[in-house]
């Protein structure tokens, strides 16, 4: 298994109930490949440059460990859902 970190910037109008939905529903996606080492959520903060007329976005950072095949799936699921407006998943 490797070391991932993923960030996704989530739309700024979804409420502290949604982010604590989203967060579990990555956790648990993660958790059946791998593990989830820490979830950090860094608040709100204002972006470089507009995306999808948003300027600012809810920052949360995923430390985790997955197998490599798993990460394909996550990123599906990633673009798919509504709430996200951008993400990445890198390599440690």
């Amino acid at each position: 298994m490797n070391k991932y970190e993923s960030i996704i910037i989530v739309n700024p109008n979804v409420e502290e109930e949604g982010l604590k939905a989203l967060e579990e529903k990555f956790t648990g996606l993660i958790n059946e490949n791998g593990k989830v080492e820490s979830v950090e959520n860094m608040g709100k903060k204002k972006l470089a440059y507009d995306i999808d007329k948003h300027n600012e976005g809810t920052y949360l950072l995923f430390n985790f460990e997955a197998k490599p095949d798993s990460i394909k799936e996550l990123e599906r699921v990633y673009r798919i859902t509504d709430d996200i407006i951008k993400f990445i998943v890198v390599k440690k």
